[in-house]
């Protein structure tokens, strides 16, 4: 019997107005408010229409333009890294070893405490005077270091803490992406006299690419939109030289209280993951090819 066409809608009906009203209710806000000059704590009757004068305030901004660079570099260094120590941690875990479980656990532990907890952990780590850091430095006979008052070190920290925090993710993708490899071909390369950086750089990560693609595109997105671990980390010091996009946005909005530019800038940043998310859901579709 077949199903009624109906059917899937009335399932997936309830989701797609949930998403709508969490979603795509608040990208409209955003767009509207882009066009006005509002305080908060104002009634919103009091808002004057100042058309596209935001967008050009926000885009006149240097700091908007640093800001979007110091985004572009984080998610750059952090990415990468992320995605060759997690493909190296999978790899390494991918047969069974004494301690399995353990060390999976012990992996997959800092993905799951809250990003202000790990801001405020790194915090204390980099602290100048009380630091582990710095602790561990003077114990083997170097110079402690003003970790987050040194515009190279403090970048240096926002990176250190969101490669603890999200190498995990890479490690979780790519772990289940190795179990899922037919062994026969794994087998038949071993066989063929295959060495074992050949099994991996030309019969094992080519299998699994397309699970690499897609992590590495989700890795990106989420770089764009990190906010809470810098936020109490750092806050964007010293000067502006870790402030990310979002961050500038957050101090446009509740420090400087340009509710407006703020929104046009946020405009900005919804572009840039926007394409970022229609890449991941590009790759994501394995039927692409036979499709064509």
């Amino acid at each position: 019997m077949r199903t009624p066409s109906w059917v899937p809608a009335l399932y997936l009906g309830p989701a797609v107005l949930v998403m709508a009203a969490a979603c795509l209710y608040p990208v409209l806000s955003a767009f509207q408010l882009a066009g006005y000059d509002w305080s908060m704590g104002t009634p919103w009757n009091s808002a004057r229409w100042v058309g596209w004068d935001n967008f050009v305030t926000a885009f006149a901004n240097p700091r908007v333009w640093s800001s979007l660079w110091t985004t572009l570099l984080f998610a750059a260094v952090c990415v990468t890294a992320e995605m060759v120590l997690g493909i190296a941690l999978a790899l390494a875990l991918e047969h069974p070893v004494r301690g399995m479980a353990m060390f999976r656990t012990l992996f997959i532990l800092p993905m799951m405490i809250a990003p202000i907890a790990v801001g405020l952990a790194w915090r204390y780590m980099f602290d100048a005077q009380f630091g582990l850091i710095n602790a561990a430095l003077k114990a083997v006979g170097l110079n402690a270091q003003l970790w987050l008052a040194d515009p190279t070190l403090a970048f240096i920290a926002i990176v250190a803490a969101d490669i603890w925090q999200w190498t995990p993710f890479v490690f979780i993708m790519m772990i289940a992406a190795l179990a899922n490899i037919d062994g026969a071909v794994i087998e038949a390369a071993r066989i063929d006299g295959a060495r074992w950086w050949q099994q991996t750089f030309l019969v094992k990560l080519p299998m699994v690419m397309h699970v690499i693609a897609i992590t590495l595109m989700m890795r990106l997105i989420d770089a764009f939109r990190v906010l809470e671990v810098i936020y109490v980390l750092t806050f964007g010091g010293p000067g502006d030289s870790t402030e990310i996009l979002a961050l500038h946005i957050y101090k446009t909005a509740f420090v400087g209280q340009q509710l407006g530019v703020a929104a046009a800038i946020s405009v900005l940043l919804l572009a840039v993951v926007a394409l970022l998310s229609w890449g991941a859901l590009r790759l994501s579709n394995p039927m692409k090819g036979e499709s064509r």
